[in-house]
């Protein structure tokens, strides 16, 4: 083979590569962002005989796709508060049915919680995306703001994760007492483009989940937990998020931790449940 001919084929490879690669991801993206974990019946039976006080919530979406959450009110009489949680992208929400309970953790007398199942996740139908999520967070703060005794002021948001971003939303939208956020992101595509540099990623991704852009309008205050080794979200995007924050904001960096143990940081819980109580009284 030729100098020209061996140059030739190298420029159709390469010229396939930075044309394929791309499309592949591209077409692949949903499953690399969302992780669906669905919740058998048999299973959800057993977790709604193992946490009574957890009431199984059903609502239709706009589109009509079934919605689940698990709501777990307040053993205190009276108005409470309430917590909505969005989780990770690949959580199924009901383990906070134990974490939420356990008094050396969750437990927080005075509080009410909603945690919501993301479209595909837990007993929730249809299919994951960014639109479909910040729409139904939506959807799940109307009805959390229609029970009986709620008073909307009294609303937060928890996110973790991917589920800072529906938070984020959610706070740009609605009315929320706060708005508590763990491992957060500024935006997808700046998460993307810190794995993917040699890659178009700004025009490639179909969500977003832009937060950056709304946070410096945002005037509700803000608890953000960032993992000093986070090796799933490098810090550096949270720490950017809480800066661009327009309104109270308090950071809490847990050192030794890393995306998937912040939980078990002696401060986590602590903290939030401090917050809790000072944006509400």
């Amino acid at each position: 083979m030729s100098a020209e001919s061996a140059l030739v084929s190298f420029a159709k490879i390469a010229a396939g590569v930075a044309i394929g690669l791309p499309l592949i991801l591209y077409l692949a993206q949903d499953r690399l962002i969302f992780y669906p974990r669905p919740l058998a019946d048999a299973r959800r039976a057993d977790v709604a005989k193992r946490f009574p006080a957890a009431e199984e919530v059903y609502l239709s979406a706009a589109d009509g796709t079934r919605l689940h959450a698990w709501l777990v009110k307040s053993s205190i009489s009276g108005s409470a508060p309430l917590v909505l949680y969005f989780g990770g992208n690949a959580e199924e929400v009901s383990w906070m049915l134990e974490a939420i309970g356990d008094p050396r953790r969750g437990d927080t007398p005075g509080v009410s919680w909603l945690l919501v199942d993301y479209r595909g996740y837990g007993a929730s139908e249809g299919s994951p995306s960014e639109a479909a999520l910040l729409a139904d967070g939506l959807a799940l703060y109307d009805y959390a703001a229609r029970l009986p005794g709620m008073d909307a002021g009294r609303i937060f948001a928890l996110g973790r994760s991917l589920g800072s971003g529906v938070a984020v939303h959610l706070a740009a939208e609605r009315s929320l007492a706060g708005v508590i956020l763990v491992t957060p992101f500024d935006s997808l595509v700046s998460v993307a483009r810190h794995y993917y540099p040699y890659l178009p990623v700004t025009w490639m991704l179909k969500h977003r989940f832009d937060s950056i852009s709304r946070a410096p309008q945002l005037r509700v205050p803000l608890l953000c937990f960032i993992a000093e080794h986070d090796d799933v979200i490098p810090p550096a995007h949270a720490e950017r998020l809480f800066a661009a924050w327009g309104g109270a904001k308090r950071r809490v960096l847990l050192r030794q931790s890393g995306h998937n143990e912040i939980d078990g940081a002696d401060s986590f819980w602590p903290a939030i449940r401090e917050f809790l109580k000072e944006s509400r009284t």
